[in-house]
């Protein structure tokens, strides 16, 4: 293990690398007026400036994450900060709008490397015990960054679109000097052949499973109309899953070791994370339900959703610290029972000003636990540090699943519901009552000392 001093100037170096990463999704709101009216592009076209990055990352979360545990953290660290710069630079430099496509999604690739390599850096430098306030911190990024990312974009504006994105090149330079400086290398060396059948395998499956529910149109479903390709990506995705398994249990070093799913621990928090994908990606869709409760304006809904992400950037630093004291069970449990009223609160109460910001606290409050640290911590421990890169990928890929899944849900439960407020209303509801269903599971995870005792085997083995 490394000193403080080492470890904390670490945790500074991912701090930034995250924050920029997820910046890049707070700060591109702003731009996408600007781009459709340049590249002269419907809504429909534009939604693939978000699901393009989402679908990269989705491919290269599980590719990175198995190379950073083969080759080395550092290596993959600066080749995933390196290939972020490169892709801002193909996005501010686009010609057209395939080639901006091109770079959001070499993005999306890119970043699929920051956050499982961060964490695994995490696990292979920290103790045990101070984990869980390491990962809280890195969990508290996405909250500030939804926070000041509106405001960086708006000034950035200023200097034309392109600056959103140039400004990453800068950043990213410095970061890869201080990770050749700061990042442990290669720890291991091996002569086994990579796993490439698995690598395509997963690269279509993956492929497959984002362009499915990302083309699954709410409106088109709700009108009889079924979208024949995305159905068809979805069926290609589920038929290539006991493909990849049998693969695997060929390969010789699998980018996905067979043994990961052997453990109960693991199978609960894959389940959680699919949960806290739905839970956030719903969130996305407050803003119209405060349009249609209230007639404010976008720019103001999007003002109103400020007591989600403050809770957020506070309550995730605090649950890494509870980690560390009370263990995943209790605080996992927490975290899923606050989303889960927060969501309920939320649909019950959509139009009392008063329960909307109680409900926007408490929901903020449990997704600072379950998209934070709680998750992360569990896998940390549950797996060896050769494996740990993969197994943050996993979750990484489990959650952003759940995210596109959510996404669609909230649109048919809207519509279903009747649309507008009540719609809206009825959504958010089912979704909470949905969240509140995976309690059990979280009580199910292992007790503090249980934990604690395979932390601790994991350290010495």
């Amino acid at each position: 293990m490394k000193s403080e001093r080492q470890r904390n100037q670490i945790l500074g170096l991912l701090f930034v690398g995250v924050l920029m990463a997820a910046l890049d999704i707070a700060i591109v709101g702003p731009a996408l007026p600007v781009i459709q009216r340049v590249f002269a592009v419907d809504e429909r076209a534009l939604s693939w400036v978000f699901s393009i990055y989402v679908l990269g990352n989705l491919v290269g979360t599980p590719t990175i994450a198995a190379l950073s545990d083969r080759f080395g953290r550092r290596l993959l660290y600066v080749a995933s900060l390196g290939g972020f710069a490169l892709g801002s630079l193909l996005v501010a430099i686009a010609p057209s709008f395939t080639l901006l496509l091109v770079g959001r999604l070499v993005q999306g690739v890119s970043a699929g490397g920051v956050i499982p390599v961060a964490s695994a850096v995490i696990g292979d430098t920290f103790p045990p015990e101070k984990r869980g306030s390491a990962l809280g911190l890195i969990g508290a990024v996405f909250g500030i960054a939804f926070l000041i990312g509106p405001i960086i974009g708006g000034l950035l504006l200023l200097l034309g679109w392109q600056w959103l994105f140039l400004v990453n090149i800068p950043i990213a330079a410095v970061l890869i000097l201080f990770s050749l400086r700061l990042l442990p290398g290669r720890t291991r060396t091996t002569t086994t052949p990579f796993d490439i059948a698995g690598l395509v395998t997963l690269g279509i499956m993956l492929t497959a499973l984002a362009y499915g529910l990302t083309g699954l149109d709410p409106d088109q479903l709700r009108g009889g109309t079924l979208p024949l390709l995305a159905i068809g990506a979805l069926i290609v995705a589920a038929a290539l899953v006991p493909v990849f398994i049998a693969v695997e249990r060929r390969a010789v070093e699998p980018i996905l070791q067979p043994a990961i799913f052997r453990s109960r621990q693991i199978w609960l928090t894959t389940a959680l994370a699919i949960g806290a994908g739905v839970a956030e990606s719903s969130i996305v869709f407050v803003p119209a339900l405060l349009t249609a409760a209230y007639g404010v304006s976008s720019s103001t809904a999007s003002f109103m959703l400020l007591p989600i992400v403050l809770a957020m950037a506070v309550g995730s630093p605090i649950s890494g610290r509870m980690l560390d004291r009370f263990g995943s069970r209790m605080v996992v449990s927490v975290g899923v029972v606050l989303s889960g009223i927060g969501m309920v609160l939320l649909g019950v109460w959509s139009t009392s000003l008063v329960m909307f910001y109680i409900a926007s606290i408490v929901i903020g409050l449990g997704l600072a636990i379950l998209l934070g640290s709680a998750l992360r911590y569990i896998l940390l421990n549950e797996v060896p540090a050769s494996e740990r890169a993969a197994a943050q990928g996993l979750l990484t890929v489990t959650m952003g699943s759940g995210q596109l899944l959510g996404a669609v849900l909230v649109g048919l439960l809207a519509a279903t519901g009747g649309g507008a407020v009540v719609g809206y209303s009825f959504a958010f509801l089912v979704i909470g009552v949905m969240v509140l269903l995976l309690t059990p599971l979280a009580l199910g995870l292992k007790s503090r000392a249980a934990e604690r005792a395979t932390a601790l085997a994991g350290v010495h083995s």
